[in-house]
């Protein structure tokens, strides 16, 4: 007979047991009541209840425990597959846990002590069958992807020629790739057959790090051009360097030398970011050998606005010098001084200066502007240091480089102008200007004249189409995002869609909104991409505008008229005072745009952090996409970096197939009172309190997540997709990518991930992407989407990569391996080269 001491210990491992089923059965009842409250699922409440009592009868040594958690287990998978079907990653927060713990109750040293010393008994074998189905629907949802499509586009490379993508000639030109902005190369070399043979031949470090005095969005974003021999990378502080192609070795870097525009230091500006340079070829400069002029010295910079230091330029290599010299033919003289720069680099600065840049030598052309610089606040009026910049690319066509600006969200209602500005290629005069605040009159404003305050901007990169004669803006907002109270009528006309300006003179074309009265920050952040798509009705030059919002608008670039069916849909409404809503919102038949979120869409490691984050859902004021910013707190979805933002899509012109990267996350804003906005500090962009000064309210921003910093939304949360452009359909879609570099442990699991960056197309059919928040570069297949080869980048890849062919013949595959600053992913300052081994004939 055992001993009141023996009997004690045999009871200790249950009764610790019951112990913690006593704590979380409390914790969700608590957290049940709450959500039953707010109109949420009563499981919880419920829950709280079963697996309390199961724990105060396993301290009580009642073999009922075992009984009643059998039945809570088994009711627990019928209510998980009624809720989200066999959905692994939505199961796991709702059984996993409970599964755990059903196991352990059926150990003997946690039973015995409750006389169910046999397996066979009612009681175990009830609460066994009840561990077996949910391993069993744990299992079954292996097996299931509810979230894919499978699918095969079948069509070989003969569709509408292209004639600009034709003509890259093994380089990469723009920033899109051409001036059209499909992201594709016709290079062929690499294969969905051969890619798996892909391995890294050159790696630089360009050696701009971010620092404790950079703001935290600083990030490495660039696309490098190929062109003129070379590679030209641009840097997150202004940079630009000059790579050889094959090789990676430096041939020449200039340096801004950036000014601080009178700050302490960088660390209060909005971004430090360059997503990359414009190059600008003047007509016979091919005839002119790459360094006509043999001396190559210091390029001196003009004064930033506040007497910053002169830029420099690292002389040019000697091997740089013979490289150009072996391309270009031996004849040719120096040129004058407007023409003294045939070939040349426009870099927009992180302190608001246009620099033309010989593209040789890396030496300012002294002919361009001021000694070779613009200043870009000329007109703008006053603005907070870092507050106006272009962090992307100007465009070049018809002989102008023609550059737009970002400005910083939600700081007040007198931003500086949105103005686009077309300046003369070779000495920098003032052509026209298009003011969205003054649409009709673009000719140059006079020196003492300011542009409209806070008028729509364009920060992203635009398409041209020189034979239309067309730049198409991808146009942002007017501040602040969350309230429009105050808006022009011309601010609501230009805001938020594409507007299309006639190249010679600015004077508008066409525009088409894509959301009316923007109270999201719905801004157009990618390129517009220009294709020509076969149609039942013939060839159609198209213009596709992937937006976050998640339709990608396909309209008829000559006119602006859909080509893909628009409809307009009835919109949730209730503004705030003084604001208003629009009646219904355009809707694209070909879209991405998510579903409207459930509480059953919420999402945990375990059922405690989902049901706050369920609470956290009922608690805010949703009614689906575009639900009005208000005062209790609204979500956003797609959030604040939308379905698609800057990284835009890649088109391949020749198969007729599009590429996509949509990301779903959720953010919330909530509007808070001026006086209360007044006395909150702001510490960036993407934290704290925004203050909107000027306008009835500030706003708190941030991601959807949970208190343990994970997403409150089921992943996946990023995917890749294909499109047929015949027929605008999705024909394929697989989720992308692993939280191997952002979970809290290093974990590779597939649960699809974000991609900030867009992606790329080639001839071979393969596509490449870098941007999601594990550091890979990827490879897929583009006819069915399967990745094909992946390679680690040793930093984060969040840009948009690109190819090229070198001397050798190969065709390499380039890629920014820089992070991103709020994103979290790993910094650094690499690029990394790819491509097949020497000698490979696989192709």
């Amino acid at each position: 007979m055992k001993t009141r001491g023996a009997l004690s210990k045999t009871r200790l491992l249950p009764s610790l047991v019951g112990l913690i089923l006593v704590l979380l059965g409390l914790a969700m009842l608590i957290g049940g009541i709450k959500l039953s409250q707010l109109g949420g699922s009563w499981y919880y409440l419920i829950a709280g209840v079963g697996v309390g009592l199961s724990g105060l009868l396993l301290i009580a040594a009642r073999r009922a425990a075992i009984w009643l958690f059998a039945i809570f287990l088994l009711a627990s998978t019928i209510w998980s597959l009624q809720e989200v079907g066999l959905d692994w990653w939505q199961l796991v927060p709702r059984l996993a846990l409970w599964f755990v713990l059903g196991i352990v109750l059926l150990l003997p040293w946690v039973r015995r002590p409750l006389g169910v010393t046999r397996m066979k008994s009612a009681s175990a074998a009830a609460l066994s069958i009840a561990v077996i189905l949910a391993g069993l629907t744990a299992i079954a949802s292996q097996f299931t992807n509810p979230h894919d499509i499978e699918g095969t586009i079948v069509r070989d490379a003969s569709g509408p020629n292209d004639a600009v993508a034709n003509a890259m000639n093994g380089d990469w030109p723009s920033y899109g790739g051409t001036e059209r902005g499909q992201r594709y190369s016709p290079l062929d070399q690499i294969t969905p057959e051969n890619v798996g043979k892909l391995e890294e031949v050159w790696r630089y470090r360009t050696g701009d790090i971010p620092g404790p005095n950079d703001p935290s969005e600083t990030t490495a974003e660039n696309t490098p051009l190929k062109v003129n021999g070379k590679l030209y990378v641009c840097t997150p502080h202004s940079q630009v360097i000059a790579l050889d192609p094959d090789s990676g070795k430096e041939l020449w870097r200039f340096d801004p030398k950036l000014s601080t525009q009178n700050a302490d230091s960088f660390k209060g500006w909005a971004h430090m970011t360059c997503r990359g340079v414009a190059y600008y070829e003047d007509d016979g400069a091919a005839a002119e050998p790459a360094y006509a002029s043999a001396e190559v010295g210091t390029g001196l910079a003009p004064p930033a606005s506040d007497g910053a230091a002169n830029g420099d330029a690292t002389p040019v290599t000697e091997e740089g010098k013979q490289q150009a010299a072996d391309q270009a033919p031996a004849s040719g003289v120096a040129a004058d001084l407007a023409d003294a720069c045939p070939r040349r680099l426009f870099l927009p600065t992180a302190d608001t200066r246009l620099i033309a840049l010989n593209a040789d030598t890396g030496e300012m052309c002294p002919g361009f502007g001021d000694n070779g610089s613009i200043d870009l606040t000329r007109n703008i009026g006053s603005f907070t240091a870092g507050g106006y910049y272009s962090t992307s690319p100007p465009s070049v066509a018809h002989g102008l480089v023609i550059i737009g600006g970002h400005v910083t969200d939600n700081e007040s209602t007198n931003e500086p102008s949105g103005v686009i500005r077309a300046y003369d290629a070779k000495d920098g005069h003032l052509v026209w200007n298009w003011d969205s605040g003054n649409p009709d009159d673009t000719t140059p404003i006079g020196p003492d004249e300011t542009y409209t305050h806070n008028s729509p901007n364009m920060w992203s990169v635009m398409s041209v189409d020189s034979d239309l004669g067309m730049i198409y803006l991808p146009m942002g907002n007017q501040m602040p995002d969350q309230w429009g109270g105050n808006r022009t009528p011309e601010a609501e006309k230009y805001s938020a869609g594409v507007t299309a300006l006639d190249i010679d003179t600015g004077q508008v074309r066409w525009t088409y909104q894509f959301t009316h009265h923007d109270l999201w920050d719905m801004d157009v952040g990618g390129q517009p991409s220009l294709v020509d798509i076969q149609t039942d009705e013939g060839v159609k030059p198209a213009l596709m505008a992937s937006t976050k919002q998640g339709s990608i608008y396909v309209l008829d670039r000559r006119t602006g008229e859909a080509i893909v069916p628009i409809h307009e849909i009835d919109a949730p409404q209730g503004a705030v005072e003084g604001d208003h809503t629009a009646a219904t919102q355009p809707h694209s038949e070909l879209s991405f745009s998510p579903d409207t979120l459930h509480g059953k869409d919420m999402w945990g490691v375990t059922p405690l952090d989902q049901m706050l984050c369920r609470i956290q859902f009922q608690s805010l004021r949703y009614e689906g996409m575009f639900t009005p910013p208000s005062l209790q707190g609204s979500l956003v979805y797609p959030g604040n970096f939308g379905v698609f933002d800057w990284g835009g899509i890649a088109v391949d012109p020749e198969r007729q197939i599009a590429f996509t990267s949509p990301a779903y996350m959720a953010f919330t804003s909530q509007l808070v009172p001026r006086e209360q906005a007044d006395g909150s500090e702001r510490i960036s962009e993407t934290e704290g309190v925004q203050p909107n000064a000027g306008a009835p309210y500030g706003v708190i921003m941030g991601a959807f997540l949970s208190r343990l910093g994970l997403p409150c939304q089921a992943p996946p949360w990023g995917y890749v997709a294909g499109v047929d452009l015949s027929n605008h359909q999705t024909v394929w879609q697989h989720k992308n990518g692993t939280v191997r570099d952002s979970a809290p442990v290093p974990m590779p699991l597939p649960m699809g991930v974000p991609a900030l960056g867009g992606p790329i197309m080639t001839g071979g059919g393969v596509a490449f992407l870098s941007g999601t928040l594990d550091q890979y570069l990827r490879a897929y297949d583009v006819t069915n989407g399967e990745e094909l080869w992946k390679g680690r980048l040793p930093a984060g890849g969040q840009t948009t990569p690109m190819t090229y062919e070198g001397k050798d013949g190969r065709q390499y595959v380039l890629v920014m391996a820089g992070g991103h600053g709020s994103l979290g992913t790993k910094q650094g300052d690499y690029v990394v080269a790819y491509a097949l081994p020497e000698g490979d004939d696989s192709n």
